[in-house]
């Protein structure tokens, strides 16, 4: 009588220490996504005209986390599992939509009729993501990688998450070497946009127009530097805009 082998614990049923401790990157990653579901219920209770501060939040969790992925440990992924270049790139197609969807919000104001449509995707997919993640992805890895390995990626990840870019570059490449020469201009870029919105957010001071058309000028010129040919170098046809 034959026994099937037992099925693999998603992440969201494993405590810190079955993680690996608490510099595993398997417990790095369940932190953001349990930060992440936090603000989702947050997004939901707001009014669409008070929703921007946290969209703002959202994106300054899940872009660096994404990017750190992208760069650091789904290249690891794909060297390690047997199936990792087909599981890492149905991750990077979610991660491509949500760029998709989020550059396509910003277009839209608090009372387009669009909006509820394009909000409701962008929820499901970073959900999606999560759960493909945590109950497929990340296990087989914890499978495959021991605790010493997974601190070292925890490590990596968390230096290239703290300095990696906070908004959404659907054009960049989601795969080496195109995301990882992005990522210092569009991260400077992207946080010095983050302190605009900040000031702006925080009350109309004054020079506010001036704010304003500073902000438009970071986001053109992020958008300008993801058209580079050298920074799109890697991607998968797939993953592809543009």
């Amino acid at each position: 009588m034959s026994t099937s082998p037992p099925a693999r614990r998603s992440l969201a049923d494993q405590d810190v220490a079955q993680l690996g401790g608490r510099l595993s990157v398997l417990a790095r990653q369940k932190a953001d996504h349990v930060h992440l579901d936090r603000l989702l219920h947050q997004l939901d209770a707001t009014p669409p005209a008070a929703q921007d501060p946290v969209l703002r939040r959202i994106y300054r969790l899940v872009f660096p986390h994404a990017f750190a992925e992208e760069s650091v440990l789904w290249p690891a992924l794909r060297r390690s599992l047997p199936d990792g270049p087909a599981l890492t790139l149905q991750i990077e197609q979610e991660h491509q939509e949500v760029n998709e969807l989020v550059t396509r919000l910003e277009q839209l104001g608090p009372e387009a009729d669009e909006r509820p449509a394009v909000l409701a995707r962008l929820t499901a997919v970073l959900r999606e993501d999560v759960r493909d993640e945590e109950d497929h992805l990340l296990p087989e890895l914890q499978e495959r990688v021991g605790p010493g390995r997974l601190r070292a990626l925890g490590l990596a990840w968390e230096v290239v998450r703290r300095v990696a870019p906070t908004r959404a570059h659907p054009v960049v490449a989601r795969r080496p070497p195109g995301n990882v020469l992005a990522a210092l201009p569009l991260s400077v870029l992207d946080r010095a946009r983050d302190v605009v919105d900040a000031v702006l957010q925080a009350g109309p001071p004054r020079g506010a127009a001036v704010l304003r058309t500073a902000s438009r000028g970071l986001t053109a010129a992020a958008h300008a530097v993801e058209r580079v040919p050298l920074l799109r170098r890697g991607e998968d046809p797939t993953t592809a805009r543009g």
